[in-house]
């Protein structure tokens, strides 16, 4: 089998600084810090509908380019404080020695992701690692999906998707893959458990889905 993880929220324990990041944006509107609960009953992808619930209308032509900026310029500098999320090295390298292949596919910038995979070390595990070049922009993950098994040649049959939201469990079925979905990111365990794949926990029980 060949295993996808997404990074943020999944491999990249960064809920907080996500959170923290949001929060900084809609200060200049006025709006109170939202709580994590808040945030995650409007939470979704594409993530300017998110904004669009959050801040109660539409928004208007250039603003989601403004917000994405802001919100990197915060994330970026609040993600020094954040590392791999706890169990991900175990759970990868058992997959690893199960003789199973894996790789990264997130919608974060992918100059940034590249470096972060490297910084932690996991670069030699993974056959290919792949966030948004500079001219994309983040919206659903199942076309990006398609590219990356491309890029791979693997068969969606022989694939698992294993990410922190709907969007990665939509983008697996899109392709026909498998999907596991982990509680560790910024959508509830109800959402989760709605999409009807398995919902773990702890990345350590990802090994029994494959």
């Amino acid at each position: 089998m060949h295993i996808v993880w997404d990074w943020n929220g999944t491999l990249f324990d960064d809920r907080d600084a996500i959170l923290e990041a949001t929060n900084d944006v809609f200060r200049s509107y006025g709006l109170p810090p939202m709580e994590l609960d808040h945030y995650r009953s409007v939470y979704s992808r594409p993530i300017w509908a998110s904004y669009e619930r959050i801040l109660g209308r539409a928004l208007v032509e250039g603003e989601w380019e403004r917000l994405d900026v802001a919100f990197h310029d915060s994330y970026h500098r609040l993600m020094a404080r954040c590392g791999l999320a706890a169990g991900a090295r175990a759970a990868i390298d058992v997959i690893a020695e199960e003789g199973h292949t894996q790789s990264v596919l997130s919608m974060w910038r992918h100059d940034r992701l590249s470096v972060a995979v490297r910084e932690l070390g996991l670069h030699p595990v993974f056959r290919r690692v792949d966030g948004l070049l500079p001219e994309e922009a983040g919206g659903e993950k199942a076309e990006f999906l398609v590219r990356h098994l491309a890029a791979l040649g693997v068969k969606a049959m022989d694939v698992v998707m294993v990410g922190d939201s709907v969007d990665d469990a939509a983008a697996a079925r899109h392709v026909g893959a498998r999907a596991v979905l982990y509680t560790g990111g910024l959508q509830s365990r109800a959402d989760l458990d709605r999409f009807g794949v398995p919902v773990v926990e702890r990345l350590s029980e990802v090994t029994v889905h494959i």
